[in-house]
Parts: structure tokens; C-alpha cells; sequence
């Protein structure tokens, strides 16, 4: 098995799971832990990746503390936490020592880690084959690799207005958290690939994969289905959406080589780690679909 990846959960009906099977349970008991020597660490951080990339923005995310499966529902356990704290944990190069200080601490590897939740979408077009995206050189993870759609759920869209700073998990009501979950990725497939909205199907839940490569960062990844065929797609894709700068092509893989991806080496050593946890759920998850 692939060391870069791990599954955190996997839907267990081949449907996965609509927006409506899915709750959010929000707290700041779900919130990252405090570092022993305080945040001194991180500003550094922080404070060296923007002299690098001075386009750095740090926006409030999602920490995903915790998912769990009861029938035929899902409870995300969220606090929140923000994309500076994820380059200064997840990110950073101590975050192996966190992990162990972590399990020590609170008998928890991530405790001390941002773990702002992703979303990525195996997106099917009409004449059977999925969209994969090669990354720029320019993105701050996995540049030059091959992805899927994704991105964050934002908190800032669930209460408008609001500051960033002043953003607390008990103002953000569960329902809306849920739909933005779900909403999140449609825009991440509008503004990375330049679909309309109307071309694409509501998104299910496939499950949750961790990307060990970030220290066990997760993602939830779903299953969208495009009514457009893959040529409309490239044509929409080379018009470019707001934010074409992310990749420089498009990919198209059947869903019958999708399946053995894993398997057969060549392609799958070019797939970043939330890629390849995309696919691996998708074959667990829909594979023996039709």
C-alpha cells in the first residue's frame, strides 16, 4: 500500500452519502492544541514561507478533529484552526516531533496539528472518464503533480460579513457548515476547471482520506458527475476560470484504467497524495458499479 496516503473513513453503501446523511457538530473543545512554547514557532514560520510566496493569504478553515459513522449518518467533529497554523504544524518540518509530543500529551498524534479539513471530487464526464489536473510550479503543495478539483470549505462563507478574527465555531450554525462542505467543492470544480454549475450533479461523499505526507492532513472526497463530454470539458478548461493559474492541463482517465490506477504503477507515481486518496476511495467506495 501506498505510505503516502491512508483512509481515515470509507462510505459504506456504494451510493456514498448525500448532504442530507451528513451532520457537523462544531465546538472549540475541536480546536488544535496549544504548542508548549507557544506560537513563537509558527509566526516563524509563517513569517519565512511569505518572504518566499508574499501572495500567502491566512484564512480561517475547518480543523477536522474527528468523523463518525452511525447507520446510515455521518457527525463531522470540527473546530477551527487557519491556513498559517497548517504551514507552522501539518507543514512544517516538526511535525513528526508534534505528532509523538501529541500522543504523549493527550494520547492524540494530531493534537498539536491544524488539520484544516480538504475537499477533493472524482469528477465523471458524459463519455466515461474522469478530470485530473497537472499542478503548477507555482502552488505552495505538490507542485508539477497531477491532482483532482479541490480545495477548503471556507467558515468565512458560511457567516458572510464577519471578520476573520472574530469568526467562533458556536456562531456558525451545523447545517450551514454541512453545506458548505458540500457546496465547497462545486466552486472548486467551477473555478479550477471552468464548469458551469448547471453541468454538474450534486456531490456524494465517498469518505475521508488522510494525507500522510502533510502529517495525516484530511480530505473529504467526493463523487460528482459532469454532463458534459471530455472534449467540452477541455474546451471549458483552456477558456480558463478564475483560478486557471492553479494548473497548466488537463488530464482525462478512463474510469475502467481509474480502477487499476493503483495497480499498475505508471500514472499513480504522478498523482499527489489527495489524488491518490480520491481514487483509492472512489474504487473501494464505487468500483464494483456499473
Amino acid at each position: 500500500m501506498d505510505p503516502e496516503i491512508s483512509i481515515m473513513l470509507q462510505c459504506p453503501s456504494p451510493k456514498g452519502l448525500a448532504e442530507t446523511e451528513v451532520r457537523a457538530e462544531l465546538s472549540p473543545a475541536y480546536d488544535r492544541r496549544q504548542l508548549p512554547g507557544g506560537q513563537a514557532w509558527i509566526d516563524s514560520v509563517w513569517e519565512a514561507r511569505c518572504r518566499y510566496s508574499p501572495w500567502l493569504f491566512n484564512g480561517s478553515k475547518f480543523r477536522l478533529h474527528s468523523a463518525q459513522l452511525d447507520g446510515g449518518s455521518l457527525t463531522f467533529h470540527l473546530g477551527l484552526t487557519c491556513y498559517k497554523d497548517f504551514l507552522g504544524t501539518n507543514r512544517a518540518g516538526m511535525a513528526r516531533h508534534l505528532q509523538q509530543q501529541g500522543w504523549q500529551d493527550f494520547g492524540d498524534s494530531q493534537a498539536y496539528l491544524a488539520e484544516p479539513l480538504g475537499v477533493g471530487a472524482m469528477v465523471h464526464t458524459a463519455d466515461d472518464g474522469f478530470v485530473f489536473l497537472r499542478r503548477s510550479m507555482r502552488v505552495g503543495e505538490a507542485p508539477g503533480l497531477v491532482d483532482i478539483p479541490g480545495g477548503h470549505p471556507e467558515p468565512q462563507a458560511v457567516v458572510g460579513d464577519v471578520p476573520e478574527e472574530s469568526i467562533r465555531s458556536e456562531n456558525l450554525p451545523r447545517q450551514m457548515v454541512v453545506k458548505e462542505i458540500f457546496t465547497s467543492i462545486l466552486r472548486e470544480i467551477r473555478d479550477e476547471v471552468n464548469l458551469p454549475l448547471p453541468t454538474l450533479s450534486q456531490p456524494v461523499l465517498l469518505g475521508i482520506a488522510r494525507n500522510q505526507t502533510s502529517a495525516g492532513r484530511a480530505s473529504a472526497e467526493f463523487y460528482v458527475r459532469c454532463s458534459l463530454m471530455s472534449e467540452q470539458v477541455k474546451q471549458r478548461y483552456e477558456i480558463g476560470g478564475p483560478e486557471a493559474q492553479e494548473s497548466t492541463g488537463i488530464i482525462f482517465i478512463k474510469r475502467e484504467d481509474v480502477l487499476t490506477l493503483e495497480q499498475t504503477g505508471g500514472m499513480w507515481r504522478e498523482l499527489c497524495p489527495s489524488a491518490k486518496g480520491a481514487v483509492r476511495l472512489y474504487t473501494l467506495v464505487q468500483g464494483g458499479e456499473q
